[in-house]
């Protein structure tokens, strides 16, 4: 599967999708008792490679040059993981000590018995570059304890000596306190999160951070950092340093190959959202399919002798819906062999980033260096490092491979498609895109049930910017019904932020919040608690009056539930709910029904102290058609003309999205179940020339190419369910009597009076709507009438071109009108597309004339929850208008 260029991506609007991404080198000096212990283990490497090449066995050369590799890697991380590997190293190599020298006891006056360890030869160690985590910690340790160039007893005692003075010097560096890359990462984080260094402690001299047009982060205690490291030993160790330096043990949040997908999962989203956890501490575990873009920088702590690493650890905060500019600091040992390649590489880089933008690191895992992996030149440079021509000629390979010309030539390979959608598709798709998020159901609505909802289940919430919040305190109650019902993310015991709508989700310079809509498991168990308890309440039923109608005619409104499911399973045992929604159909006394697409009870307002009773209601010879059979019409009319709309969308969408995720998976799996075939085989035949590879044999390459397989069919299968697509019955939940005002005024004996003559009659609203559609044509637009959909506005006019539309909500008044009344509806799809929304004022002068008007952003904010409409003063409308445009 190709992937993208992601600095190439542009939004509709031709900005970019992704900000920019910026790397800083961070080079340190090795305090005297490290640069000692490194000096001490890099002649060990050394001198035990130039013992593995005279074995004039290939593959046993190998695996022990892959286990000093290890060793060299490790000592470059932390006096923990360096003093940890030799102790283990030394453990296992005396445990094989006593086992020869029994045997040997044994067999009196035969040879030494030979020594057997796993063998790797280099395609096993390429096979580990992209093998799970876990995976490649369980060879590393078990080639780096076993693995040895001595061939007798006593050369076996004399490396056994060797480690234990490492061991020793090891020891000494652990116990001193003193290591210098923790220092550069305790004063990386006083520049991160406060003006001064939390520890006092002062680096190295080094030039400021910012380079070119990118600004420095500014330090904020706010801000969530992601620090990776290579090694268990190393992540356990900066645990508890930076648990002591933070002063909290909840202040840091863990990610390792050990962990199960459930604990993984919790980590990343309290780290998203925890406003207590400020830094994520991981592994290579986190490098792919885990999204952290909660924050924007990022430390490596240990650098991958793989740049594809350093690629996918970047891409874990550089992802869409990142707001800020990426920054990676790179700590880097610059006295030390491997450090003065790296340091070399990423000064390349960085020049390149300047000349290229930060595309250069979508690519940087391609790079080659002569044909080679970067892994081969570190070695060279640990083993001859201190020879003059072989620093030239790797700082010459560095140079070449980050060649303008080669980098360009990476990229278009990268590039997703040289090509680009026809424009009339682009168009299209942002037309439908626009549509949705107009019709979409208002965060409003979301955002005054959920505040209401949560804090009768004693849930705890604060707001914190407008309309932003914190929550504080979530019960036990709604994460343990998030256990029962849930799929996808756990709920949280708080969150730093949430947030109804998209916009406000990321705002620069705020901490990211969770973005709370239906499928959000915050919201979803709070719903579903909420029905648990007042079930019946909606079952009962409500009297409404619409004060709008001054008809005498009552009308009845159901609700109803209706779930499209598929055949595949979830967590309880039962069928996967794939859409929900509330359906809303209204009767009235002519055996009429229709369809409404909102909410349109919030248009109508409760019975009012003093007003007739429901029974006296009932008891009007306007009500005597309601029975209970309506229930059945309403029900009928749903099945017939609402359902078959409802499972035809989902379904369009739906197949659309399976078809493609079923070439994806089938395309990607079929590659690698390939790949393993054929190293079978090729095992197979080294097998059966007497060449056994003891990591790697034909039976366990069979049975990873027999697993992808499984998982290619399972995969499948389940895909096969998602694709048997059915409608359940729609569920009545319940009933409101829609009472007109003019009935109740007439109870009352005050019937309303209507004027002969109304521009809000349909007649004149229809020749308002007539007007503006003229007007919309003129201006070049392309509009439709909306009306009788009623999608929440009455004109969607089309921009010629771009996709772009325009909502327009169509008012007709007389000249000196006092108000314009806009219901709760109105007003709240205004809000959903503030920047396409207009309303439009027809101001009619005497029966033949007339003016029009065009008011953008018209409302400032929804109205309060029980308010069912507003009216606004006429002439302040007037005075914000303009002519259409």
């Amino acid at each position: 599967m190709r992937r993208m260029v992601k600095e190439g991506l542009l939004k509709f609007d031709a900005t970019p999708l992704f900000p920019e991404r910026i790397a800083y080198t961070v080079p340190y000096k090795l305090s005297d008792a490290e640069a000692q212990l490194y000096k001490a283990v890099t002649e060990y490497v050394r001198d035990e490679f130039n013992r593995a090449d005279a074995l004039q066995n290939d593959k046993r050369a190998g695996t022990v040059g892959f286990a000093l590799t290890i060793l060299q890697r490790r000592l470059a991380s932390s006096p923990e993981a360096i003093y940890q590997s030799l102790r283990r190293r030394r453990e296992r190599l005396e445990a094989r000590l006593r086992e020869m020298e029994l045997l040997q006891r044994g067999t009196s006056g035969a040879p030494t018995p030979p020594i057997t360890e796993p063998v790797l030869d280099a395609e096993d160690v390429e096979d580990l570059e992209d093998a799970p985590d876990n995976e490649v910690e369980e060879a590393e340790e078990q080639v780096l304890d076993q693995a040895t160039a001595a061939r007798t007893i006593a050369e076996l005692k004399a490396e056994i000596e060797t480690l234990k003075r490492l061991e020793s010097l090891a020891l000494g560096v652990r116990r001193s306190g003193t290591d210098k890359k923790w220092t550069e990462l305790a004063t990386l984080f006083g520049v991160i999160f406060t003006a001064a260094a939390i520890s006092g402690q002062i680096a190295e001299d080094r030039p400021p951070f910012g380079s070119g047009p990118i600004p420095p982060p500014i330090p904020s205690p706010r801000q969530k950092l992601v620090i990776f490291t290579e090694h268990r030993d190393t992540l356990n160790y900066l645990k508890e340093r930076i648990t002591t330096l933070l002063g909290r043990q909840e202040s840091l949040a863990i990610i390792h190959g050990g962990m199960g997908r459930e604990d993984r999962l919790k980590a990343q989203e309290s780290f998203r959202h925890d406003p207590e956890v400020q830094v994520l501490l991981a592994t290579d575990a986190s490098g792919e399919g885990i999204n952290l873009q909660r924050a924007h920088l990022m430390v490596n702590y240990d650098l991958p002798w793989n740049p594809n690493r350093i690629e996918q650890r970047f891409g874990r905060i550089h992802r869409i819906g990142q707001t800020e500019v990426c920054h990676l600091w790179n700590l880097v040992a610059e006295e030390t062999r491997e450090g003065e390649v790296y340091l070399t590489l990423l000064k390349k880089l960085e020049d390149a980033r300047k000349a290229m933008g930060g595309k250069v690191f979508d690519v940087l895992g391609k790079v080659q260096f002569e044909g080679k992996p970067l892994r081969d030149h570190l070695v060279n440079a640990v083993r001859y490092g201190e020879q003059p021509e072989v620093r030239a000629r790797l700082s010459r390979v560095v140079a070449d491979a980050f060649e303008p010309g080669h980098l360009q030539s990476l990229l278009e390979e990268q590039a997703l498609a040289h090509g680009a959608m026809d424009s009339s598709r682009v168009h299209r798709i942002r037309e439908e895109m626009e549509r949705a998020e107009a019709r979409r159901l208002q965060p409003h609505y979301v955002e005054s049930f959920f505040l209401e909802a949560f804090h009768l289940l004693g849930g705890t919430v604060k707001q914190r910017e407008p309309r932003r919040y914190e929550v504080t305190h979530v019960p036990s109650t709604v994460r343990q019904r998030d256990r029962l019902i849930g799929i996808g993310d756990p709920v949280l015991a708080r969150y730093e932020r949430i947030a109804f709508e998209k916009p406000l989700v990321a705002p620069l310079g705020q901490p990211l919040a969770a973005f709370v809509c239906p499928g959000h498991p915050l919201l979803d168990s709070t719903i579903d608690l909420t029905l648990e308890r007042h079930r019946d309440l909606l079952r009962r039923g409500a009297v409404l009056v619409d004060g709008r109608d001054t008809g005498s005619q009552p009308r009845m409104l159901f609700y109803l539930e209706h779930a499209i499911q598929d055949a595949g399973v979830v967590r309880s045992g039962e069928r996967r709910v794939i859409s929900k929604r509330m359906l809303y159909v209204e009767l009235d006394a002519t055996g009429n029904a229709r369809h409404l697409q909102y909410a349109p009870y919030l248009d109508y307002r409760p019975l009012a102290s003093g007003e007739p009773t429901l029974e006296a209601i009932l008891a009007r010879p306007e009500c005597g058609w309601i029975s209970r059979e309506l229930e059945k019409k309403a029900l009928g009319h749903a099945v017939s003309s609402v359902v078959p709309e409802h499972l035809a969308e989902v379904r369009t969408s739906k197949i659309d999205l399976i078809a493609k995720t079923e070439a994806a998976v089938k395309d990607r799996l079929t590659k690698e179940i390939t790949y393993w075939d054929h190293r079978a085989q090729e095992l197979k035949s080294q097998e059966q020339a007497g060449k056994v590879n003891a990591r790697l044999n034909s039976d366990e390459a069979r049975k990873r190419a027999d697993g992808l397989q499984g998982r290619l069919q399972k995969r499948m299968e389940e895909l096969k369910l998602e694709r048997q697509i059915y409608p359940l019955p729609p569920v009545v939940l319940g009933g409101v009597l829609v009472v007109p005002a003019g009935l109740l005024a007439e109870m009352a004996g005050c019937p309303i009076a209507i004027p002969p003559v109304s521009p809000d009659v349909q007649a004149a609203a229809a020749r308002a709507r007539a007007i503006v559609i003229e007007i919309e044509r003129d201006l070049g637009f392309d509009p439709t009438d909306r009306e009788l959909e009623k999608f929440g506005y009455d004109i969607e006019s089309r921009v010629p071109g771009t996709g772009k539309l325009r909502f327009i909500e169509v008012k007709g008044r007389v000249t000196g009108a006092a108000t314009i009344t806009m219901t709760k509806n109105e007003i709240l799809y205004s809000l959903n597309k503030p920047e396409d929304f207009i309303l439009a004022i027809v101001e009619f002068v005497g029966d033949a004339m007339h003016r029009v008007h065009y008011v953008r952003q018209p409302f400032r904010r929804e109205p309060d929850f029980g308010v069912t409409s507003v009216n606004y003063d006429f002439a302040e409308l007037l005075a914000r208008a303009e002519a259409p445009r």
